[in-house]
């Protein structure tokens, strides 16, 4: 069976409208907690806009939920196949994420991603919930957690705490690999995101997405 094809920028915009309302945030507040514009929010809520790795992972941050429930469709039970044409690719300043399946797995989910950093790049991230995997296919890649750093070849894996600032550098053409986001339903970031005390104002502005 075939499974409509929705856009990253449609699953994005429908997901985060609902997360928003859900959590009872206006956008200036999850403005100020994402450090994205208001403006950036209200084209990605209708679907006007261009999700990037970054903003994705800001709102992750910020609404306390895995980067999948931004990204999900879920597809039908039984066989699964995805097709790499017809998965569009999320890009930020150094890697291309392409989404490939969600799995729960009662106190589990996974996220598997096929994950490309490209020649002569970093992409750096301020952290996450869950726990991050990532297994080199093809060409050598530095990962930086926290201070300590790592060097990767083909066939070589890396895990650690994703709540942690990490990035990943190309180190010698693209590196191809496969990155596995791990986390427990419902689990929150602890990452010191600033909650408004009763009786505070949501600020107006925020400056643009990192």
């Amino acid at each position: 069976m075939d499974v409509p094809q929705e856009s990253v920028r449609d699953m994005v915009a429908a997901n985060l409208r609902r997360a928003r309302t859900q959590r009872g945030l206006s956008i200036s507040e999850l403005s100020r907690r994402s450090k994205i514009g208001k403006a950036t929010l209200s084209q990605l809520e209708s679907g006007t806009g261009n999700p990037t790795i970054e903003t994705v992972f800001s709102l992750s941050r910020a609404l306390e939920m895995p980067v999948s429930d931004l990204l999900e469709t879920r597809a039908p039970g039984g066989l699964t196949v995805v097709r790499a044409k017809e998965v569009e690719v999320l890009s930020g300043a150094g890697v291309d994420l392409r989404p490939l399946r969600r799995m729960d797995f009662g106190d589990l989910v996974l996220e598997v991603y096929d994950q490309v950093v490209r020649a002569d790049s970093r992409q750096d991230s301020l952290g996450h919930v869950g726990t991050e995997h990532t297994i080199v296919q093809t060409g050598r890649l530095q990962v930086r957690v926290d201070g300590d750093e790592v060097e990767l070849g083909p066939g070589d894996y890396v895990g650690f705490d994703a709540t942690l600032p990490h990035s990943y550098t190309a180190l010698d053409g693209d590196v191809h690999s496969v990155l596995l986001l791990q986390y427990r339903p419902h689990e929150h970031a602890h990452l010191g995101i600033p909650h408004p005390k009763p009786g505070t104002t949501d600020p107006e502005s925020a400056p643009e997405n990192e």
